[in-house]
């Protein structure tokens, strides 16, 4: 049996700006898609702790080390800048393999910086 385990995440991340007329995605700093072992178009969840949305879209490289977090497209309408996004990747894997994984966790601060990785 397979099952779909949560990955990685980045948690309480501050949305930076949003998009309408961008067909769609989420930016996000290199240095944290890297910290949570993240990749350009990798399917993520994103949950909005600020006004309870949620939506999935998929990532895009942000500029390196500016905390950019970005709501593009149709996404935009679920975010206003300042909301606190939790960022969640999945990956499946077998029965086996859940024995195995931890999720990484990466933590930030109020200008998505990194507080601490787990």
């Amino acid at each position: 049996m397979y099952r779909m385990m949560m990955k990685s995440k980045v948690h309480r991340a501050t949305a930076t700006r949003t998009d309408l007329d961008y067909e769609g995605s989420l930016s996000l700093d290199p240095v944290l898609m890297e910290a949570a072992d993240m990749f350009p178009n990798e399917q993520v969840h994103v949950y909005n702790i600020s006004n309870g949305e949620r939506f999935v879209t998929y990532l895009i490289k942000g500029k390196k080390d500016s905390g950019e977090l970005g709501v593009n497209g149709a996404a935009a309408h679920k975010v206003s800048v300042g909301d606190k996004l939790i960022v969640v990747t999945f990956a499946l894997m077998s029965d086996e393999e859940t024995n195995f994984c931890t999720p990484r966790v990466v933590m930030v601060d109020e200008e998505n910086r990194i507080k601490l990785v787990c």
